[in-house]
């Protein structure tokens, strides 16, 4: 294909759709480099069909679809119970990575895949081997494929994890794209036979020095801080120059590679010109009077004679950094509305965790099986036959030659028992803790109460509770237990009173011994602590800012060794130091927001429930 044909008329302005297209056919071209690619968009014919025109690239490799209820065993391959006990020798059982070789592997309901499933698909891809050493068996198989997670998250807290999306090239959002403009677009804009004309002089491509120098200029500017995006990028480039014939990346190819990589994964806007024009602009010099006035205004002093300094040579000097401004400008533009939007509000939140509010907790006997473990069924824990059959498999033919009872099938002995390890979420409890102190008390009590009735009216989605503490005076009391009733928290807050001094480490110590409780009943209880942070009254009930200060230190020192999720919200018209100390005393996220309104701290609340406190 001519350099002259390399843009078509209707990629002038990529469109979502188009986008995806032209990231499908580079992941054929070249799958190694590039990994695979998310993509967000609900079960329909339009994801259907962006998946049907990845699969005619890919020509007759392997394609194969994985549960994210996946065991191991089928992932990665183990013991084959059936063959070993048949055979009396250990038999392999070949897993999906291993079928997937040179292939393709789709991932159903990807922002639901557990943790450790997702560590054990990061660790073959990096390595592109599987590593079986268990049951009797030390194998090692060579395995390469492409990864193409499909997220159809509908909130914010269900998202593909961090650590797999950091692994796959492209970004893609389908969400927007209709089933008409798919059955609209050009038929065989990028044919099979130029994909495999491209894959054989893609090892021949090379990218020059200068524009990998402005890839990673350009992921720094934007807050990309993965090295593998940037890598990536220049993967995307080479196999955008091989499928248009060309054995070096150009300008055009790596702007294309950048738009597809980089901008879905900005963290913060680039600065303006007007803003870098005036960071740059230097400083004019002091102005000062002569010792001695001239003593005639018409003297002047000489003019010293013109110079004429050589020009900069901008060849070398400029061109990486104008390549790296076009490059800015060509991927600013490119970021996706959605996170467009999201950078301006103030950037992007990375989360560290996907599922619903609450931890995972692993044991007891309720919830939802999670492995198992080698030990003796006690104390009504389950039996796991089937590991436990296959942790004696191996061990037939030998048991049967020493033992006494030789009409026994199979030999299963202590060391062989293994029992089901179990995981269940567990609810989380917004526990409010509300300084109703000093003449200010009745802003902040109905700041509570507004984000009290906010989180309520989505407590039924969220699976979540709330509670609230007020402290004044010398005491501190909890007036609403956890509870998910609207009518009864309207009816606490309602009458909650207000004024008298500020016993902020008895308020500290309350909240540290309900969310103790809240612990040891299976919860996970996020402290939102609403005040200014000056505390009058001790915690014997006697005045004096110094001895209430440091009485409200300790107290927070002994709330952070309980690792509980905390937020500090300083409501104080102008924050103080005293605030900041006992936020960082007890671990806590700290915001200042003097001037909250029930949204705001609805909405602080909500990322602290999500995210933890630290």
């Amino acid at each position: 294909m001519s350099s002259s044909s390399k843009t078509p008329e209707h990629l002038d302005t990529p469109s979502p759709w188009s986008l995806a297209v032209q990231a499908a056919a580079l992941l054929a071209i070249n799958p190694l480099g590039l990994a695979g690619a998310r993509v967000h968009a609900g079960a329909g014919p339009v994801r259907d069909a962006w998946l049907s025109l990845l699969q005619s690239f890919m020509g007759d490799a392997a394609w194969k679809r994985m549960p994210v209820t996946i065991t191991d065993e089928r992932l990665l391959g183990g013991l084959d119970l059936s063959a070993t006990l048949s055979a009396g020798r250990p038999v392999l059982q070949q897993g999906v990575l291993a079928d997937v070789n040179g292939g393709t592997l789709v991932l159903a309901m990807a922002e639901r895949l557990p943790t450790a499933t997702s560590a054990k698909l990061g660790h073959v891809m990096d390595s592109g081997e599987i590593h079986i050493a268990r049951d009797g068996i030390d194998q090692r198989r060579d395995t390469r494929f492409v990864v193409i997670a499909l997220d159809e998250g509908v909130s914010e807290e269900e998202v593909v994890l961090p650590a797999l999306r950091d692994r796959l090239a492209f970004d893609l959002d389908l969400r927007s794209v209709s089933w008409q403009e798919v059955r609209e677009y050009p038929a065989n804009v990028i044919s099979i036979a130029e994909i495999a004309s491209a894959r054989t002089c893609l090892a021949s491509v090379a990218v020059a020095d200068e524009f990998i120098e402005a890839v990673c200029g350009t992921a720094m500017v934007l807050g990309v801080d993965s090295a593998r995006a940037t890598l990536m990028t220049m993967a995307a480039a080479r196999a955008n120059a091989a499928l248009h014939g060309e054995l070096e990346a150009s300008g055009e190819d790596v702007r294309a590679a950048a738009e597809l990589v980089l901008a879905p994964r900005a963290t913060r806007l680039p600065p303006s010109p007007q803003d870098a024009a005036a960071d740059n602009e230097p400083e004019p010099p002091p102005e000062s009077l002569p010792d001695s006035l001239p003593d005639s205004p018409t003297e002047t002093p000489p003019e010293p004679p013109e110079q004429n300094p050589p020009e900069p040579d901008t060849t070398t000097a400029q061109e990486p950094q104008a390549l790296e401004d076009q490059l800015l400008e060509a991927t600013k533009a490119a970021i996706p509305a959605g996170l467009l939007s999201q950078l301006l509000a103030g950037g992007v939140r990375r989360r560290a965790s996907s599922g619903k509010s609450g931890a995972s907790v692993k044991g007891g006997l309720r919830g939802r099986p999670s492995g198992s473990r080698r030990a003796l069924p006690a104390h009504g824990s389950r039996l796991h036959l089937m590991d436990t059959l296959r942790a004696a498999a191996p061990w037939q033919k030998i048991r049967k030659a020493t033992s006494k009872n030789q009409q026994a099938k199979i030999q299963v002995r202590a060391e062989d028992f293994h029992v089901a390890r179990i995981k269940q979420k567990t609810a989380t409890i917004t526990l409010f803790v509300v300084d109703a102190s000093g003449s200010s008390a009745l802003n902040r009590l109905s700041e509570a109460k507004g984000a009290v009735e906010l989180l309520l009216a989505d407590c039924y989605v969220r699976r979540d509770q709330v509670a609230l503490i007020a402290f004044r005076g010398k005491h501190a009391e909890l007036l609403l237990p956890p509870t998910r009733s609207l009518v009864r928290a309207k009816r606490t807050l309602s009458g909650l009173p207000g004024g008298g001094g500020t016993p902020l480490a008895t308020a500290i110590d309350t909240a540290a011994s309900v969310a103790e409780s809240l612990q040891r009943r299976g919860m996970s209880p996020v402290i939102v602590l609403l005040t200014d942070g000056r505390a009058n009254v001790s915690r014997n009930g006697s005045g004096g800012r110094e001895l209430a200060h440091a009485d409200a230190m300790e107290a927070a020192r002994q709330l952070a060794v309980m690792q509980a999720s905390v937020l500090f919200i300083d409501t104080s018209p102008n924050p103080q130091p005293p605030a900041a100390e006992l936020a960082a005393a007890m671990r806590a996220r700290y915001m200042p927001l003097p001037f909250a309104g029930a949204a705001t701290v609805s909405q602080a609340v909500r990322v602290a429930a999500l995210d933890g406190a630290r």
